[in-house]
């Protein structure tokens, strides 16, 4: 496909329009799509969540044992089945597990089978597993009602559960498509949460003709190919002197008190609320760049190989840069964009321009061609490189051509 240097893009001329296009290539079958929500319990409620949940964390440890002692007597590997064919036994010796509905009980079941199959992937994989752990006290914070209108049902601004009655519920955007199941949760500073997956077909956007490449980084944290960059927001950063603080605090309070246990809390919120703005930043950055871009192209970075560099991996971390590409993929997905995740390799060292290969180290922060000329910043190069290599990957421009979007 001819592609035509623009200073703000890429228009794609082989078809009529990118938006007639992405129509015709668009999967209109069903997606899933989760919503998640606050809650807003009693104390009385809150209680009995909190009971429901030891419950799970008992029957997880008793399902735990019974398939680690099935194999070390009798060679045997327990089902999911066979273990949820216990369950009717189970309550009539332990009364207190009738407080919890029963399919959230065969989830647990659910939840032990599934520890169990990762394990032995990681053993055929040849990798170093680890062998399904026992939950501690505290150490169970999630349970899921696997069908909809079976022990829950979504209401006007309320969660009605079996046997705990109607939560409030925060509820900050109606629900879309078709609920299926829903997951309770308790986050580390004592919140309470509820995530819904509901079946829902997208609704495509209105087709676009601009590509665009992203080259992310820690001083900018995205530069476009059109020569646009946004700040790194630095949300750890920010809340560091509070963090540090508080840590010292947490450290001098004396092991097993309750101040010790008040000032753990404080560091959870703290750290919770540094991760609701990461996410909440991602989010937003992810649907502006959806809603104006049609094709997207994006570095495959391997980050939990970055972090390996203990000079950076915090602010590596901090950045985020694996929940942003997330995001963008998605909601990508939804809207009928084009989504490409290319190989980072040489993206900074390659003139967008000419194609000329020169090394530069991470301070030089201008690049420089010593073959046609061509100055411009860094990561603008890196991003212009990303676009035309995603081009390429998709078949809209040809292998040969290096194609620069805009000085």
């Amino acid at each position: 496909m001819q592609a035509g240097a623009l200073p703000h893009g890429l228009l794609l001329s082989r078809h009529d329009s990118w938006e007639t296009f992405s129509r015709t290539c668009a999967i209109l079958t069903e997606m899933l799509k989760t919503i998640k929500y606050r809650l807003r319990p009693t104390k009385k409620q809150a209680h009995q969540l909190e009971a429901q949940l030891e419950e799970c964390r008992t029957l997880y440890n008793h399902f735990l044992e019974a398939r680690k002692r099935a194999w070390e007597d009798r060679q045997e590997s327990l089902s999911f089945f066979s273990q949820c064919a216990t369950l009717p036994a189970l309550k009539a010796y332990c009364p207190e597990l009738s407080r919890v509905h029963s399919q959230v009980l065969q989830n647990v079941a659910v939840r032990v089978d599934l520890a169990f199959k990762a394990f032995f992937r990681r053993c055929k994989a040849k990798e170093t597993p680890g062998f399904p752990r026992f939950r501690g006290y505290g150490r169970y914070d999630s349970m899921t009602y696997p069908q909809y209108a079976q022990g829950w049902k979504m209401g006007e601004r309320v969660l009605k559960l079996s046997k705990v009655g109607a939560v409030r519920v925060v509820e900050h955007r109606p629900v879309e498509g078709t609920p299926k199941t829903c997951t309770i949760r308790r986050s580390s500073t004592g919140m309470w949460y509820v995530t819904l997956a509901c079946a829902f077909t997208p609704e495509t956007l209105p087709g676009r003709d601009e590509a665009v490449g992203i080259d992310v980084g820690l001083l900018a944290f995205s530069v476009l190919s059109t020569g646009e960059s946004t700040p790194c927001p630095k949300f750890l950063r920010t809340d560091e002197h509070d963090l540090k603080r508080t840590q010292r605090q947490l450290s001098a309070a004396p092991r097993g008190t309750r101040e010790r246990r008040k000032r753990r809390a404080i560091v959870r919120r703290i750290h919770e609320r540094i991760a609701n703005r990461r996410t909440n930043f991602a989010h937003q950055e992810s649907r502006r760049l959806v809603n104006r871009f049609g094709v997207i192209a994006v570095e495959d970075l391997a980050v939990h190989r970055m972090v390996h560099n203990h000079c950076l991996a915090q602010s590596i971390q901090d950045a985020a840069w694996a929940q942003f590409a997330t995001f963008l993929a998605y909601k990508a997905a939804w809207a009928g964009r084009r989504f490409v995740a290319v190989n980072p390799a040489y993206t900074s060292q390659d003139c967008s321009g000419c194609g000329h290969r020169q090394k530069k180290t991470l301070a030089l922060r201008i690049h420089q061609c010593t073959c046609c000329g061509l100055t411009l910043d860094r990561d603008h190069n890196a991003a212009v490189n990303i676009m035309r290599l995603g081009l390429q990957s998709l078949g809209l421009a040809p292998r040969s051509s290096a194609v620069y979007g805009g000085e």
